[in-house]
């Protein structure tokens, strides 16, 4: 008989690192894969689901407009809690650091489910940055049963914070996966970039987080402005989240800029596109910094700290802040010098290898043998036992 494993998601970026693990999955003839969405952003959710042709089934409806993160959290464990008590699955996967993925590890919790958690370990060990995404992953943390992280880094962030090694697999990350898939299905062009000067240098721009809502962003537009009004052999494309802090601000200062597309949403594969025919990348985007080192394009992280240090330390990554001018200066540094932009072009993602889910699948196998999540009878691991014993 097969394995129920319940996937939880509600936004096109943890929908992007679920699919190859859906698949996988659906194909290994042991798991029944039973997919449920809160269905935010809906429009940008859509274009993934449609694009690696995954089977929803369960769309819980939850989001509204100017919606509050009380509003979220709430709706989220209400509903969850009804779905896990419907489903009865042998395991919960959640991704990354989203109120959903935190809201359905409480409710999995409540309703005494193992809880895996996809993308483990991430820490800026700034509690507001990201907002609140830096909370929801380490207060999932503590939660979680399995913790799948992407690297050593994240690895070590767990165990440091008293996390069991033996709950923790390091395994890379599956968004490897999913450039690997798309990659084979992106077109030769696009429509939505046909006014595009192939002559030109193109700077791909995403810019939506919400601790950057108000002067983080008019910083960014300031300093992508700058380099649009002095860099004529340059285009920025820049496709605008769909928020609202985020869609008027973009409009109100780079509408009607030369050298400036401000567009529509892209789908997964005309991002991949736009990915591989880029110059360079000035994102505040996490999966953004994860993708692009596997097309060879340098990134400009658009934020004051990241969790993906990874990228910095490979050197196809720098921080630059919001700061406009500091925005400015490094751009043109990385326009300017040969050397600087060959040095940020690496061979080997640091993020993964493409090889993610079939270890995910391997390991399944073994912890939902062994019955060792039994959350009834689980035992304290012997270090936290020795740990004890010294306090005593």
């Amino acid at each position: 008989m097969k394995k129920r494993v319940l996937i939880a998601f509600g936004t096109r970026p943890e929908a992007l690192k679920f699919a190859p693990l859906i698949k996988a999955l659906e194909s290994s003839g042991r798991y029944e894969a039973y997919v449920c969405i809160t269905g935010q952003h809906r429009q940008m959710l859509d274009q993934v689901i449609d694009f690696f042709n995954l089977k929803i089934h369960a769309d819980l409806k939850l989001m509204r407009a100017n919606q509050t993160l009380e509003y979220v959290s709430g709706r989220v464990i209400s509903r969850f809690g009804q779905i896990i008590r419907k489903t009865r699955p042998s395991i919960v996967f959640v991704q990354g650091d989203t109120a959903t993925a935190l809201m359905v590890g409480i409710a999995s919790f409540y309703a005494k489910v193992p809880i895996a958690h996809l993308e483990a370990g991430l820490r800026t060990w700034n509690k507001f940055q990201p907002f609140p995404e830096e909370m929801n992953r380490k207060l999932l943390s503590h939660l979680a049963d399995i913790h799948f992280t992407p690297t050593r880094t994240a690895t070590s962030n767990l165990i440091n914070e008293g996390i069991p090694k033996s709950d923790i697999y390091q395994i890379g990350n599956t968004i490897v996966d999913t450039v690997e898939i798309a990659a084979k299905n992106v077109r030769v062009t696009y429509p939505v970039f046909r006014k595009l000067n192939p002559e030109k240098k193109i700077l791909f721009v995403t810019a939506h987080r919400r601790e950057s809502f108000g002067e983080g962003l008019r910083q960014i537009f300031l300093g992508l402005k700058k380099i649009a009004a002095q860099r004529k052999d340059v285009e920025i494309v820049y496709p605008v989240h769909l928020n609202p802090n985020v869609f008027g601000p973009a409009h109100e200062a780079l509408g009607g800029c030369e050298g400036v597309h401000l567009m529509r949403p892209f789908s997964y594969e005309e991002t991949c596109w736009i990915l591989k025919n880029c110059y360079a990348v000035l994102t505040d985007s996490g999966g953004i910094q994860e993708e692009a080192p596997s097309f060879g394009k340098p990134v400009l992280i658009l934020r004051n700290v990241t969790e993906r240090a990874e990228g910095i330390r490979a050197g196809c990554a720098k921080l630059v802040g919001t700061d406009a001018n500091k925005i400015f200066r490094e751009t043109r540094r990385l326009l300017t010098s040969p050397r600087l932009y060959a040095s940020m072009q690496v061979k080997k993602n640091p993020y993964g290898d493409g090889k993610s889910c079939s270890r995910i699948l391997n390991i399944l196998d073994k912890e939902l043998s062994s019955g060792r999540l039994n959350t009834e009878s689980r035992p304290v691991p012997k270090t936290r036992l020795v740990e004890m014993r010294k306090r005593k």
